[in-house]
């Protein structure tokens, strides 16, 4: 029952302002500013709690209910912030780079709304040097899982190899 309890909070904080929702709130609000309005850390804070922070209780839920040590779940956390940050790179870097066939979605469009992304800000290769790095380090936190980590390691892979 403590497990239980632990991931049902752990859900609950996910969708809140503390999560997704405050993400988005945070996303429309820098919609149309300038690099100079919007910093770096104000684009992590929201794709931390935009998309990071949803895999994170969903990689910890299956460590919690599966009996993880609380040292077990916070690497298993750890991993998910970053591959959850590296997702968000990653689709921007795609948004810029691919086409509306290989997407299947509009290809452009974040810089047709003047939305804010890791490319306007850091540039195309200074994203790409972000995303292989958040990967780099999701993957180390879990070198204590030995092979057991191997589906979680080949879902970090994709994230950056992805081309939609």
């Amino acid at each position: 029952p403590e497990r239980v309890l632990d991931v049902i909070v752990r859900l609950g904080k996910s969708v809140g302002p503390k999560g997704l929702a405050g993400g988005q709130v945070m996303d429309l609000e820098c919609e149309g500013k300038s690099p100079d309005e919007v910093t770096l850390d104000d684009l992590k804070w929201i794709h931390v709690h935009k998309t990071a922070t949803l895999l994170q209780v969903a990689v910890a839920s299956g460590a919690i209910l599966g009996g993880a040590t609380p040292e077990e779940v916070k690497a298993c956390e750890k991993f998910a912030l970053n591959i959850g940050l590296a997702f968000q790179v990653a689709d921007d870097i795609l948004d810029v780079t691919a086409s509306t066939e290989d997407l299947g979605k509009t290809a452009g469009k974040d810089e047709d709304t003047d939305k804010t992304t890791y490319p306007k800000l850091m540039g195309l290769d200074g994203a790409k040097a972000e995303a292989k790095r958040l990967i780099e380090e999701a993957k180390a936190s879990l070198e204590p899982f030995g092979e057991r980590a191997a589906p979680l390691l080949a879902i970090a892979d994709y994230i950056i190899d992805r081309k939609n």
